[in-house]
């Protein structure tokens, strides 16, 4: 009995010893610049020159069985939308998809090259307009320890709205009763102080249809909203990092009801809590989200909340960074 397991265990190991080259044959090639698309292949952080003005979208393409690549997009509204095809030819690439919440029927199509580890070229909307672009490779944001955290720092005093700047439309956000709050559709709310890896404490409420979000380092929506307590929620549902994360759950409590998160951001890894139940756990973000300030993922940013899709109100804003 002795004697046969050794001889079975000895032919296995020669069995094993025997393969390592069919074993590298398979995996090598896709850790390569020599697979079809191979220096296309990865996430890109984009710029877009919308005339003059600097506009942030991301693009992620994979490789999917031997030689068809795919991915996702993100242009500077909406979300992450799904490529079908990625064509790729001698350094150049170009792919097409659909409208989302455009109101053309046209698709959206990209044309581009990439040499040197970067990409360019033109973008050209569902509504006709053209604009060109470059776009260098995101960065991993990987952390080697597990941060320790610094004093809490209130962003919102309850007076007024010191330490904060709106963007866009006209500053519709007032202090009423120790409660920020935007009663209608406006400008968005960006904090002066900007911050890495954090801990995030808000407590708000939205009205009957409301929508809004709250925005990490400027770059990545937490989305607020009043949807239906579904079994099925999305990555557009209360508590998903739109466009990419779904909730586990739908732990909302519903309109004109004060909730909280409870969010931490370390590096791309994110845990949501959402009124104490943990719906996302320790989960990575891929790229920006649609409405990002900018697509410099590498660098801190702001907390940023959404005025321009109804009313919200927050009473706490409390950040605790890494130090």
């Amino acid at each position: 009995m002795k004697k046969t397991y050794v001889l079975g265990f000895t032919c296995c190991l020669l069995l094993a010893l025997s393969e390592p080259f069919s074993v590298q044959a398979q995996v090598a090639p896709i850790q390569s610049n020599t697979v079809h698309g191979g220096e296309l292949i990865g996430r890109w952080d984009i710029t877009v020159d919308q005339n003059g003005k600097q506009a942030p979208s991301w693009l992620e393409v994979e490789l999917s069985g031997f030689k068809t690549l795919v991915g996702r997009f993100v242009g500077a509204e909406g979300s992450a939308r799904p490529i079908a095809k990625v064509n790729f030819e001698k350094g150049e690439f170009d792919f097409a998809i659909p409208p989302q919440w455009e109101k053309e029927e046209r698709d959206l199509e990209l044309k581009g090259t990439v040499t040197g580890g970067q990409i360019q070229g033109s973008i050209t909307t569902s509504s006709g307009e053209t604009h060109s672009f470059t776009g260098v490779k995101a960065p991993y944001l990987n952390r080697d320890v597990e941060p320790s955290w610094g004093e809490p720092i209130e962003l919102f005093n309850g007076q007024d709205l010191t330490g904060w700047k709106a963007l866009g439309k006209e500053n519709q956000w007032i202090v009423k009763d120790g409660v920020l709050t935007s009663p209608r559709s406006g400008a968005n709310l960006v904090s002066e102080k900007e911050f890495d890896d954090f801990k995030l404490h808000v407590e708000f409420r939205y009205q009957e249809g409301s929508n809004s979000g709250v925005y990490l380092r400027g770059r990545y929506e937490v989305q607020i909203i009043d949807n239906p307590k579904t079994d099925h929620p999305n990555s557009h549902s209360f508590g998903g990092v739109y466009g990419f994360l779904v909730p586990s759950e739908m732990a909302l409590l519903g309109p004109n009801e004060w909730q909280t998160y409870d969010i931490t951001l370390n590096g791309r890894m994110i845990t949501i809590v959402a009124n104490g139940k943990t719906i996302i756990a320790n989960q990575e973000i891929p790229g920006i989200t649609g409405g990002a300030l900018d697509s410099n993922e590498g660098e801190s940013g702001p907390i940023y909340i959404q005025g321009d899709h109804g009313p919200i109100e927050f009473r706490k804003i409390i950040v605790t960074p890494a130090k």
